[in-house]
Order: C-alpha cells, then sequence, then structure tokens
C-alpha cells in the first residue's frame, strides 16, 4: 500500500518532488521503510514497459520521463497539431508574465487549480524557465517567461504587455455595459 500511496504523492507534487524526510512523515514510517518503498517503486519504473522512471534529483525524488523517448517528447512539442496553447496555458503565462518571478504554488493561489502539469509543458514549450528559489519555506522554484514567450508574442519586452489596470477596466466597462442591456431587456420586456 505505501508504494501506491507514493507514487500518487510523487505525481502530485509533480517537479517539486519529494525528500526522504517528507515521505517518512507523510506515509508515517521508519527512514528504512520509506528506503525501501520508493527503491521498489523505482524498480517498478525501471521495467522497458513504462514511460517514466523515479529520479533522485536535488536531493529530491521525482517522477521524469525516460530520456531514452525524448526524441518521442519532441516531435509532440514541434508538431503543429498539438503545438497550441490551451486556456490553462494562456491564463497560467499571464499570471506568471504579470506577476514574475513567482511560484507555482502562488500561481495556483491565483488560478484556484493545481497548475502542476501546465507550468510543466509551458517549461518544455520553452515558454517559461526556472528563475532560482523563492526565500519562501521549502525553497520552492521561480518561474518567469523566456525569450521565446515574447516572440510567439510578437513582444519586444515583458514591458510591453498590455497594462493590467486598463485591462481590468475595460472588461469592467464591459460588464456594466452587459449588466445593463441585460437590466433594460428585462425592463422592456415587463413593461410590454
Amino acid at each position: 500500500m505505501h508504494k501506491a500511496v507514493l507514487e500518487g504523492l510523487l505525481f502530485v507534487v509533480g517537479e517539486d518532488g519529494l525528500t526522504l524526510d517528507q515521505i517518512e512523515d507523510v506515509l508515517g514510517v521508519d527512514e528504512e521503510t520509506a528506503k525501501n518503498t520508493i527503491m521498489e517503486l523505482k524498480k517498478d519504473y525501471e521495467d522497458e514497459s513504462r514511460g517514466l522512471r523515479i529520479d533522485f534529483l536535488g536531493n529530491r525524488f521525482k517522477i521524469t520521463t525516460k530520456f531514452e523517448h525524448k526524441e518521442y517528447y519532441q516531435k509532440l512539442l514541434e508538431n503543429p497539431e498539438t503545438n497550441f496553447l490551451s486556456q490553462a496555458a494562456l491564463e497560467t503565462l499571464a499570471i506568471i508574465a504579470y506577476n514574475e518571478p513567482i511560484t507555482r504554488v502562488q500561481v495556483d493561489a491565483i488560478r484556484g487549480v493545481d497548475s502542476t502539469s501546465t507550468i510543466r509543458k509551458l517549461v518544455a514549450k520553452g515558454f517559461i524557465k526556472e528563475a532560482g528559489r523563492s526565500e519562501l519555506p521549502g525553497r520552492p522554484i521561480l518561474y518567469e517567461t523566456t525569450h521565446e514567450f515574447l516572440d510567439y508574442f510578437g513582444l519586444s519586452t515583458i514591458e510591453d504587455l498590455p497594462n493590467i489596470e486598463e485591462i481590468m477596466k475595460s472588461v469592467s466597462e464591459e460588464e456594466k455595459d452587459e449588466n445593463t442591456d441585460l437590466y433594460t431587456s428585462k425592463y422592456t420586456e415587463e413593461v410590454e
């Protein structure tokens, strides 16, 4: 059971990974049991029928893709049919661009949903990159936009982004107009 729970935990934390101490604490096991569990899971992932593996990077255990499959991941990213930005990707990019450098947890707090996979995809596409570590507890990774992001959106610098206050003002005016239209149309219906 510990192995299945650990696999789920590694998936949930994504690129942040887990330290051995965190694994011990969350699973409620001693160091030896934690080591054995991670090694058993790592061995399961070594099977050639699996596309993922467990790596120990930066003092943390992480689920990563297998290096020997890299050419296929590259083809997917370069394929025009898969090289579009979803609504989640656009939201995440906007949050990062207007708040950089920013941690994944801060992005999650603004979006209200987990952004781990979206951030992973944006890093893979080259639109964002790691920009160091935050001073917050756990020293989470900071993200910022890249030159590829600027090129993709036709910007010279990040300062060329539209002013967020002006955008919010125009959105508020549009919503006000829509509400007025709804009121007017409802009022008209009731009068007739």
